[in-house]
């Protein structure tokens, strides 16, 4: 089955040494102002995930979140998170270690669009489907 997203090796590598060093994490993307559409990274229990906020999967062990209204946008596409050199937002638990995560997409095939699995809220997720 395919995923609405996935993370590159170099980005895992950036998620494993913040969580060695905050903990469970968290990410979200919004299509807020600061830093447009990055995916922010958050320590798990610092950020509220709000009912009607998506759950995409999970990337390195770490659930990963899109804002309905971007969902929208993104729907049709596979989010595949990676990680380049320079500083994101100050919000980010990477922006310290000079390195920003930062969005890539695909779009998906007819076939792989027909085979995804209904959109899980943050709502839900939150009541424990899936952890």
């Amino acid at each position: 089955m395919v995923s609405r997203v996935e993370v590159t090796d170099a980005a895992v590598a950036v998620i494993e040494k913040l969580k060695a060093l905050h903990g469970p994490l968290l990410f979200h993307q919004s299509g807020g102002c600061c830093d447009g559409s990055a995916p922010m990274c958050y320590p798990r229990g610092e950020f509220r995930v709000g009912g009607r906020d998506v759950f995409l999967g999970t990337i390195a062990d770490t659930p990963f979140f899109i804002g309905a209204a971007q969902f929208e946008y993104w729907s049709h596409t596979q989010l595949i998170i990676d990680v380049v050199p320079g500083r994101g937002s100050g919000f980010s638990l990477e922006a310290p270690e000079g390195v920003r995560f930062l969005t890539r997409s695909r779009v998906f095939t007819d076939a792989e669009a027909a085979d995804l699995p209904a959109p899980v809220t943050g709502e839900v997720w939150a009541e424990g489907v899936p952890a």
